[in-house]
């Protein structure tokens, strides 16, 4: 009996069969909600989506993405680590999820959340945001945007998600670097603000390049910059912040889900082991980031953990150094 019951709980841990063992029958019984803590439109929303849908077809349950906006993002990701810890709440996070703690705790508030309180699931994306300016804008380098807003310090306005969101954080690397100062917009998430480019009422962006991609791609935006290592695929053409000389402008927007800590470990398990089958198998999911310019690329377990304490630790430094935002 014991050897049977030992057995049991392995597959259940491994994801291989459902959690027919515990009283309330197999997880999931019921719809299973994916939270992305910004309006429609932004990076976390357009992985979520995907995602969303190629969960539903490994689960057999229905994955509704609810969109959760507020302060930056800390409104929703403060209700998933706030939420019943049985598995049906996941949050599809931003990097910026460690550093809005910090930024709490700079401004002189109580966080509404803290790291601690949500389990790294798994990591579904990695990108380098790009540097955007609208079309009409003058600018058609950063060499040209960087001598203008000398030339007017002040005057040329950017938007982010938010007071230290992963949109601000990006471009306060790139003024700090580049020694210019720019006015800061900040917006409920990467949609709005990214509305806002599209629309003429802001001059620059910092995004993640699968909102922007179609954009670019129509003429209605114009990349001047990423903030990665490499260039990225659909932005060949746009070089890079370390080629034009700024050596410490590197950032990754990447998209992940979490849920509540005391999430039992076969259900994180469970998870982690569906969003496996999605990433590596679901050509509907790949299909949908690569046209999107966002391609999968999927971390879980230790490794992820591990990167988004480094993740964390760096973006904090660099939120410290930003200070206080009046």
């Amino acid at each position: 009996m014991l050897h049977r019951r030992e057995m049991a709980a392995a597959l259940a841990a491994a994801g291989l069969v459902p959690l027919a063992a515990r009283a309330q029958g197999a997880w999931p019984a019921r719809a299973v909600q994916m939270v992305v803590a910004f309006p429609p439109g932004g990076q976390a929303d357009v992985t979520a989506r995907p995602a969303a849908a190629a969960l539903e077809r490994v689960f057999g349950q229905p994955v509704p993405v609810v969109n959760r906006p507020g302060a930056g993002g800390i409104v929703g990701s403060a209700s998933v680590a706030r939420a019943a810890p049985d598995g049906y709440t996941a949050l599809m996070a931003l990097s910026s999820l460690g550093v809005l703690p910090e930024s709490e705790r700079i401004m002189g508030r109580v966080p509404a959340y803290t790291v601690d309180q949500l389990a790294p699931i798994a990591r579904i994306t990695a990108d380098p945001t790009v540097l955007l300016v609208p079309a009409s804008s003058p600018w058609r380098s950063v060499e040209e945007f960087v001598a203008d807003a000398k030339r007017r310090p002040g005057a040329i306005s950017f938007g982010s998600a938010g007071n230290y969101s992963t949109l601000h954080v990006a471009m306060a690397m790139f003024t700090g670097s580049a020694g210019i100062d720019l006015l800061h917009v900040p917006f409920q998430g990467g949609g709005p603000a990214l509305t806002a480019l599209l629309s003429g009422t802001l001059d620059a962006l910092a995004s993640g390049p699968g909102p922007a991609l179609a954009h670019v791609r129509e003429g209605r935006l114009r990349a001047l910059a990423s903030w990665g290592r490499e260039r990225i695929p659909g932005f060949e053409e746009v070089p890079t912040f370390i080629e034009l000389g700024h050596p410490e402008v590197e950032f990754y927007i990447w998209t992940g889900v979490f849920l509540p800590l005391a999430t039992p470990a076969p259900v994180q398990e469970r998870w982690r082991a569906a969003l496996r089958q999605a990433c590596e198998r679901d050509e509907g999911l790949r299909r949908a980031l690569d046209a999107a310019g966002s391609p999968i690329a999927y971390q879980d377990g230790e490794a992820f953990e591990r990167f988004f304490r480094d993740d964390t630790a760096r973006l904090v430094r660099a939120v410290q150094r930003i200070g206080k935002v009046e």
